[in-house]
């Protein structure tokens, strides 16, 4: 939300605890989505991701806490507002289209139940299925399209509902890359022009990391970090966060003391200076466990280390080295340059101290 914007957060958990039978998945959940702004909930299965999600869609009762919907409190201990009386959006990891309606009576049902007429909803839901490049499905039934047309559709229903907060659950868990990046091209831009919140649930780093203005980490039902996509990535508070959020090798190496910049450390008897950011400041010097993203680190240099494995990409080579600190890997753009067993030695050139 920017400063001095009127517009109430577009979902607020405080406290919020959800479980199914005896079972506790969601432990004291506060989150806080504003207005326009894309939250992405990032974990493993099991973590609590869909569960938060059908809370605050209204699918499933929550246990303590409360939960607000542009300011208006939808669940709490006694209270339950039904799912069609909350101004949510949902689009689902499967399109749960009906399969008797048409493309165009699908998108254009949420349209006349904000109260237009049968032709004025026909006519917007055709443009909004143009808009998605599916205008030439307009009559086709589920059965007729494939499984991104129908997540396209999907998310055009969505669209339509004219909601303020936006929630996907894994939209795109089973498309391939390319129709996954333009499925996610088109959720960013609706969302962002129909100035929704948007609640986002994923166990694909590098999708959480491409369309959200924050990432939220979750751990069997509870937050562990929440921040920009950067920050997660480059400052994860310990090493569940650090592999989560992407590649990470984890060293042993000892602070030996703190220059203007760098900070030099050794490394299995080899002193080097390098980039370390330390949480804490105050930390003393001594025994540390060092963080290190494949982009982090170089071939050639001081560094002893052996090739354990090579994997080609593309664009860019990620590289297994077996070092006396503990395995690393690191990641150089183009084809091989090395094969298993060559030692070429290596540089750190920067690290993330963890807690």
């Amino acid at each position: 939300m920017t400063v001095g914007d009127p517009r109430p957060p577009g979902v607020e958990a405080a406290g919020v605890s959800i479980g199914y039978d005896r079972t506790l998945v969601v432990d004291g959940l506060d989150l806080t989505v504003a207005a326009g702004e894309m939250v992405v909930l990032l974990g493993p299965s099991g973590s609590g991701k869909t569960t938060i999600l059908a809370a605050i869609a209204g699918f499933v009762p929550i246990r303590a806490g409360e939960l607000r919907i542009g300011g208006r409190v939808v669940a709490a201990t006694g209270r339950q507002v039904p799912p069609e009386r909350r101004d949510v959006a949902v689009v689902f990891q499967g399109s749960a289209l009906w399969p008797h309606l048409s493309a165009l009576d699908t998108v254009a049902y949420p349209i006349r139940r904000r109260g237009a007429g049968a032709g004025d909803a026909r006519r917007e839901a055709r443009t909004i299925l143009e808009r998605f490049g599916i205008g030439g499905l307009a009559d086709r039934r589920p059965a007729e399209m494939s499984g991104g047309e129908q997540q396209r559709v999907g998310l055009g229903r969505a669209v339509a509902r004219g909601a303020s907060l936006h929630l996907f659950d894994e939209p795109t868990a089973h498309l391939d890359g390319p129709l996954r990046d333009r499925l996610l091209d088109e959720i960013a831009t609706a969302r962002r022009e129909a100035g929704a919140a948007g609640l986002y649930a994923t166990h694909d780093t590098a999708e959480a990391l491409a369309i959200a203005d924050r990432v939220a980490l979750i751990r069997e039902g509870r937050l562990v970090q929440v921040g920009p996509p950067l920050e997660v990535y480059e400052a994860p508070v310990d090493g569940w966060a650090a592999r989560l959020t992407g590649p990470a090798s984890e060293l042993g190496a000892v602070v030996v003391r703190r220059l203007d910049e760098l900070t030099e450390i050794d490394v299995a008897g080899v002193r080097v200076r390098a980039i370390v950011d330390d949480p804490d400041a105050t930390a003393a010097p001594g025994p540390a466990r060092l963080l290190v993203r494949p982009d982090w680190a170089s071939l050639g240099g001081p560094l002893p280390g052996v090739v354990s494995g090579v994997r080609f990409h593309g664009s860019h080579t990620d590289i297994d080295l077996a070092t006396p600190a503990g395995d690393l890997t690191i990641r150089r753009p183009g084809p091989p340059s090395v094969v298993a067993g060559d030692t070429p030695g290596w540089t750190l050139v920067r690290a993330r101290r963890l807690a």
